[in-house]
Formats: structure tokens, C-alpha cells, sequence
């Protein structure tokens, strides 16, 4: 009888958790955006809130990162002999 604990996710597993959170980090920042005013109540950039990078590229991204965690959740390993 082998009493050896076994992780319940494997290499694999963690890959994807990984490339998951790098999805989501790199989601965030790109909806961070950049070059906005200092002071919003005098200049309001529409180009740059309501660009194409925060609002489509950036929620995009982190969805991605989310279903990349419930792959990795889902994921089986195979069973070691």
C-alpha cells in the first residue's frame, strides 16, 4: 500500500492556471489604458476611454483568462501506474 500523497492537479493543470492569470494581468493593465489628463473634469478623451483596447481587446483578454482557469479546474489528470 503506497501512502505517497498525490497532488490533485498536475503539470498541466498548472500551465493552464498560469497562462490564465497572465491573461487576466494583461487584461487589467491594457484596460488601464494610458495617456488620459491628469484632470478628467476639464478634458474628457472619448478617444481614449472608449477606445477599442479597453473595450473590446482588454474584457476580451480576461475572458479568456477565465475560461483558461476552468479548463485547468476540468482538466483530468491521467492516472499514474
Amino acid at each position: 500500500m503506497d501512502n505517497k500523497p498525490q497532488l490533485l492537479f498536475g503539470k498541466k493543470n498548472f500551465t493552464f492556471v498560469l497562462a490564465g492569470l497572465v491573461c487576466i494581468v494583461i487584461g487589467m493593465v491594457l484596460m488601464l489604458g494610458g495617456g488620459n489628463a491628469p484632470d478628467l473634469t476639464k478634458t474628457y478623451p472619448e478617444a481614449t476611454l472608449y477606445g477599442t483596447q479597453r473595450t473590446l481587446i482588454a474584457p476580451f483578454l480576461i475572458l479568456v483568462g477565465f475560461g483558461l482557469q476552468i479548463v485547468a479546474i476540468f482538466t483530468q489528470n491521467k492516472p499514474a501506474e
